[in-house]
């Protein structure tokens, strides 16, 4: 809206005011008139209380537009580097981010400078565009407890222009508190790379209510209209992929997206963390994931711990924790139910075997002996120890029956694991 001087004149904006102070028009309706707040009126009827006579509202610029050479110097510098980003097709930027640049200069440079100004810099040098409209979207938070619905996915971005691949970066998101509960880069997306993620929400924060995901073939098998499985198979979600497996036994609801514009309140995050982490990345050079996990690490700090939410007006993490001591939760503690001893066998693979005539089983070509009756039907459960070990759990008949180490490259396990 054009400035109030602008559009009134010193006299207009005296009567105005001389006629609320005589009570004669209420506050609202003068703020409606001039077109502004309730802060920058009250702002006029003090200045008009100093001196009547002398009130005006003529516009007069209280500090020079000039600042100091080694500041536009950087502010240049930074929006150049912008510039350069957005247009390398391989790195998701699309935009400049000012914001950004300001709470750079003043982390980095030690520089105090308006917002404003830095967009006043960029529109006078070339570094401006339009920013497209966004369609309308529900940000309405929808849940009543913390826990009751983890907004959980995946997206695959080059993170830095430095680095020779793409990663992932898996996320959890309370829907109720907008607190991020996991956030990790991984160079492949796995079902056990999900399932770790799952283990360290559930060991740190308890059970959640329910889990939201998009129909991702590690979160559900979906059964194509020409596949060769539909008549003699499995249909749409009679096959449990490894990831459900291991929230069937913790009894947690698996709740299925029925299309990415129904993720938006994790894909709104997955933006924000991927502006900030692609920017300070291609800055310092980071070229190796854990370089870019120490950044994530930061950007997810920040957000959960100092930043106010636009949709909930609170700080995620106060939020969370407001929600855990009023008991407004649905986490429930992590617990083993029976007859399962140790969380390898909750958190890990599971495969179907048969021991043969000589009480072995085969797993990839890799024969092992089992402490097993022949022909019986038995459960491996494995989890890594390292990135060289596996732990091979065998269950038969609820009955933990043998603990096995096996080497990884034996089990063959490397292009599932990818350890």
């Amino acid at each position: 809206m054009t400035q109030i001087h602008k559009r009134f004149t010193d006299e207009q904006i005296k009567n105005l005011v001389e006629r609320y102070l005589k009570k004669e028009i209420e506050r609202k309706y003068i703020q409606e008139i001039l077109g502004i707040g309730k802060s920058r009126f009250f702002k006029l009827v003090a200045e008009y209380k100093k001196c009547p006579d002398k009130f005006s509202i003529k516009y007069e610029r209280a500090t020079s537009t000039k600042i100091p050479q080694d500041i536009e110097h950087n502010i240049i510098k930074e929006l150049n580097i912008e510039k350069k980003l957005i247009e390398d097709k391989n790195v998701p930027l699309k935009s400049y981010n000012y914001s950004y640049i300001k709470d750079r200069l003043k982390n980095d440079y030690h520089q105090e400078i308006s917002l404003p100004t830095i967009i006043d810099r960029a529109k006078k040098n070339d570094f401006y565009l339009n920013r497209p409209k966004r369609k309308a979207h529900d940000r309405e938070v929808l849940t009543n407890y913390a826990g009751e619905l983890i907004q959980h996915d995946s997206s695959h971005h080059q993170w830095s222009p430095y680095a020779s691949e793409k990663w992932y970066l898996i996320t959890s998101l309370d829907d109720y508190s907008r607190f991020m509960l996991h956030a990790s880069l991984v160079k492949h997306e796995t079902s056990w790379n999900h399932i770790l993620a799952m283990e360290s929400i559930f060991l740190k924060y308890g059970l959640p209510y329910s889990f939201y995901v998009d129909s991702h073939s590690i979160f559900r098998f979906v059964q194509g209209r020409d596949s060769v499985w539909r008549e003699h198979i499995k249909l749409t979600d009679q096959a449990n992929p490894q990831w459900k497996q291991v929230l069937t036994d913790c009894n947690v609801k698996i709740i299925y997206a029925l299309s990415p514009q129904a993720k938006g309140k994790i894909e709104r995050p997955y933006g924000w963390l991927q502006d900030r982490i692609v920017r300070t990345c291609a800055r310092e050079n980071v070229s190796d994931i854990k370089q870019a996990q120490n950044i994530l690490n930061h950007e997810i700090h920040r957000y959960n711990y100092r930043q106010v939410h636009s949709t909930t007006l609170e700080v995620p993490y106060f939020r969370f924790k407001k929600a855990l001591s009023e008991n407004k939760t649905l986490f429930r503690d992590f617990s083993l139910k029976q007859p399962f001893v140790s969380s390898k066998d909750i958190f890990c693979l599971r495969f179907q075997r048969t021991t043969d005539a000589y009480r072995k089983i085969c797993f990839n070509d890799l024969s092992l002996r089992i402490n097993a009756d022949p022909h019986k039907d038995i459960e491996l459960r494995i989890s890594p120890v390292n990135n060289t070990v596996s732990e091979v759990r065998c269950w038969f008949q609820n009955k933990l029956i043998d603990v096995l180490k096996i080497k990884n490259i034996d089990l063959d396990l490397v292009s599932t694991f990818h350890l």
